[in-house]
């Protein structure tokens, strides 16, 4: 049975779909079996892996809105391992749509819970937004990976985020768990930076992943070339940020991490 993971943050710019995309790519070379969900209408994670718009049959907002079966929205990507449900920008009024919905909370965990037993990880990158569908993302993960890029103001919205949490824990979903804030957009040089890694560390009172992403021109250049950084140049700082990233995720999840030659336990 397999783990879905919601990657949130209200606040734009702070590589949330960044994480999504790479985090997603580095577990699949990994040969961990990955899904990702596109769950932003602006669809950069789609295009982020690769998949262009005219490849599009159905999209998470089918999925949702119009009940389709996300088995027939899923696609293939460039990376070995890594399927996607794409999005579109019908997304955005899927909100609208929904509010009339019986359980309207519950629609995303309805439709995408029976694919655990097909992924090892399912990744969903939301909108930044604290929304219906980002309230429907959390009701349906087991746990959230919450991105915090390395700046002052990026601590602002983190209280917010966190009791949203608390609250689709309290009311929605008692399972889910933080599974940890990444620290994203890293530049040493910069005091405020080294201040606001230093702020995380040492006072938040939620898991902080040791693995910082690092500012990187590589990790910037890879969606303009529509692929995950560890397949457009895997020597790159950006590449090595994100692979120990999932390494240190596996470890947490106490999911052993492949070596080469050594052959995957079945599970169940």
């Amino acid at each position: 049975m397999g783990k879905i993971i919601a990657i949130a943050n209200q606040k734009g710019g702070v590589g949330k779909t960044t994480t999504a995309i790479n985090l997603s790519a580095c577990l699949a070379v990994l040969e961990k079996k990955v899904l990702l969900i596109d769950a932003d209408p602006q669809a950069n994670a789609t295009s982020g892996v690769g998949i262009s718009p005219d490849d599009i049959e159905y999209s998470s907002y089918d999925c949702i809105v119009n009940d389709i079966n996300p088995k027939d929205a899923i696609l293939s990507t460039s990376t070995p391992n890594l399927d996607i449900i794409p999005s579109h920008i019908d997304l955005v009024g899927a909100e609208l749509e929904l509010v009339s919905r019986f359980r309207r909370e519950f629609v995303m965990r309805q439709a995408f819970q029976p694919l655990k037993e097909d992924y090892d990880y399912i990744l969903i990158d939301c909108l930044p937004s604290l929304g219906l569908i980002t309230i429907n993302a959390l009701t349906a993960a087991d746990s959230v990976i919450i991105p915090v890029q390395c700046e002052i103001f990026a601590l602002e919205g983190l209280s917010k985020l966190k009791n949203t949490i608390s609250l689709v824990n309290q009311q929605l979903n008692p399972e889910l768990e933080i599974e940890g804030i990444v620290l994203s957009m890293y530049d040493k040089r910069l005091r405020l930076a080294n201040v606001v890694v230093s702020e995380v560390q040492e006072h938040s009172q939620d898991p902080v992943f040791e693995t910082i992403i690092h500012r990187n021109s590589r990790i910037g250049e890879a969606p303009n070339m529509h692929l995950p950084v560890i397949l457009y140049d895997a020597s790159s700082k950006g590449s090595i940020n994100f692979l120990n990233l999932a390494k240190e995720f596996l470890v947490k999840n106490n999911d052993p991490i492949l070596k080469k030659g050594k052959k995957k336990k079945v599970k169940g």
